[in-house]
């Protein structure tokens, strides 16, 4: 879900021919907060289900986040829009580190206050 609602977001803002609709530095403000959004979500519906070990919870599930999504982008959006790896990584794979660091900041947060 973490990279599926984000993708799915992001057809709002594309033609049939596959032009973008909006300035690129909106789109990529847009996404930034779609998938914040999202994470957040999660992250309090994931974390509300766990009594113990959050901090191991969140370096898992953070690591886990981000390998998926890595390799979904792999998969689906590097071949529709053609770009190099060196330019998904530099333009979107690195924005992806926020995952872990996301997941591991709520888990420490949670083993700290128990």
């Amino acid at each position: 879900m973490s990279w599926l609602i984000p993708f799915l977001a992001s057809f709002l803002f594309y033609t049939r021919e596959g032009e973008l609709t909006i300035d690129i530095f909106l789109f990529k403000s847009i996404m930034i907060v779609v998938g914040s959004i999202t994470a957040a979500f999660l992250l309090v519906s994931y974390f509300r289900n766990i009594g113990a070990d959050y901090l191991r919870e969140g370096v898992i599930l953070g690591l886990t986040w981000f390998g998926i999504n890595i390799l979904l982008d792999l998969l689906v959006l590097i071949p529709m829009s053609g770009m190099s790896l060196a330019d998904y990584f530099a333009q979107i794979g690195l924005r992806y580190v926020v995952i872990p660091v996301m997941c591991i900041t709520i888990g420490a947060a949670l083993k700290n206050k128990k």
